[in-house]
């Protein structure tokens, strides 16, 4: 049977990964400043990483949430202490996608609303009401399309207040940086202004944090920049460092009846261990202060860049913008250099989304490697 051709694919096919490195079936290697869509954020194979997950699966790795399972209660008050995110509860599920549409279903619920607002260059996912509010009309199919949803312009509070004032928005969905959109950031004032607006109106605010959750911009949340108390917040991608898993924290003033929300895969003995352990090797080896200092490097190092136009994002959530499209220089940098970075839906931007163990040796790599090629 073939492959449903829907991905563009690199000759590339990596076998074995340690840490921010991947290797081919020839055994090259490739530095890894991507992450797999940001998802590898404790290293690939972090030998912490792989105990615990081969002892768990080989004591019970499935069974459905109709059960107890302690590991989900261990994981939340881990969550908490990490975050900082006191009274919120969690809910599991497997992904970004699934965790959005959670969040706007439950903001549906919770108000008896059913419109969305969202931002241009948003991306929030592929499904049903989280690719509606995707700022993206290539991935939305008519049936998507009839959600009711309106896409404003970032940073526009005059427009929010006008659209909110109707009383008929369930939710905003905003990233706190956006990430496929090309890690373009708004004002302090602006997403302030969106957690007044929302309680002022009765509407939910979900900070969408999938990508930028799980200490990768240096803080543990995006939005923690911030004075403001999202709602719902969504989480995967780094959540699993590779597992398939993803949830959303949920506000003390939304209740929880049975039956609300579901899930068959969702919060798994496997994917909280990965998650748990996540957390614990982000604490242990000090990874969101690492994040911060690999940052400043980072903006030490892109002075020296010729023709770039501007560094975007926080932490290890960073994009490199251009004055031209950069495809063929990735395809430069995957092929000549071995290394492997990300694109955006602004073609001028390279996302750099490495794991947040990646050093100062590592950067230096790709600096050299991106000189080179911009001579």
């Amino acid at each position: 049977m073939n492959l449903f051709n829907v991905y563009p694919l690199f000759d590339i096919t990596p076998v074995r990964a340690k840490d921010v490195f991947v290797y081919d079936e020839n055994g090259v290697e490739y530095l890894d400043l991507y992450g797999g869509h940001a998802v590898i954020s404790i290293g690939h194979s972090h030998p912490k990483y792989v105990k615990n997950i081969s002892e768990q699966v080989a004591k019970i790795g499935f069974y459905s949430n109709s059960i107890q399972n302690p590991i989900q209660e261990e994981l939340g008050s881990k969550l908490i202490e990490m975050s900082n995110c006191k009274g919120y509860e969690l809910f599991l599920c497997n992904s970004g996608a699934e965790a959005n549409e959670n969040a706007l279903k439950l903001a549906s619920f919770h108000n008896n609303k059913k419109k969305i607002i969202a931002f241009k260059n948003s991306f929030h996912g592929r499904t049903s009401a989280a690719v509606a509010a995707t700022d993206n009309a290539k991935i939305i199919a008519p049936l998507n399309a009839q959600q009711e949803v309106e896409i404003l312009e970032l940073g526009d509070l005059e427009s929010l207040e006008k659209s909110l004032a109707k009383d008929d928005v369930c939710a905003v969905i905003i990233e706190c940086i956006q990430g496929v959109g090309g890690l373009d950031e708004s004002t302090t004032e602006f997403y302030e202004g969106i957690d007044t607006l929302c309680k002022k109106y009765n509407t939910c605010f979900i900070a969408d944090e999938v990508q930028s959750g799980f200490g990768r911009t240096g803080d543990f949340f995006a939005f923690q920049k911030y004075k403001v108390t999202p709602d719902i917040i969504s989480i995967a991608k780094g959540m699993g460092n590779g597992f398939p898993v993803g949830g959303i924290l949920i506000h003390p003033s939304i209740k929880a009846s049975f039956g609300l929300l579901g899930t068959t895969f969702g919060g798994n003995h496997l994917a909280c261990i990965a998650s748990l352990t996540v957390l614990n090797v982000i604490k242990e080896e000090n990874l969101m202060q690492n994040a911060k200092d690999m940052e400043a490097y980072f903006i030490q190092k892109s002075k020296s860049v010729p023709k770039l136009k501007a560094l975007k994002g926080r932490g290890l959530m960073l994009g490199l913008e251009f004055d031209f499209p950069i495809a063929e220089l990735r395809k430069n940098l995957i092929y000549k250099h071995k290394i492997f970075t990300g694109s955006a839906k602004n073609p001028n931007v390279i996302r750099i989304l490495p794991s947040l163990t990646v050093k100062k040796e590592h950067l230096d790599v790709f600096f050299n490697a991106l000189n080179s090629e911009l001579q």
